[in-house]
């Protein structure tokens, strides 16, 4: 087995929610994967915001869905 060290800044620390200083990297990935989904889904959401896409009700995004699908056909 190897060990590699990373070093980060408190902040980054505080950000990715660390509670330990040693992880295997199965939990390492982990932690990064679901920083990188939450910033992903806030960007998401301040996009749709910009767009006006935000205040689109369920069944609306549904007809919009199947709208895109039967173009395809």
């Amino acid at each position: 087995m190897k060990t590699i060290s990373v070093q980060i800044s408190d902040v980054e620390y505080n950000t990715f929610g660390f509670s330990k200083d040693r992880f295997s990297f199965s939990e390492f990935a982990g932690i990064i994967e679901q920083q990188i989904a939450r910033q992903a889904l806030r960007h998401s959401v301040m996009l749709a915001e910009q767009h006006g896409l935000s205040s689109m009700t369920i069944d609306e995004i549904n007809a919009e869905v199947n709208a895109a699908r039967q173009c395809k056909k």
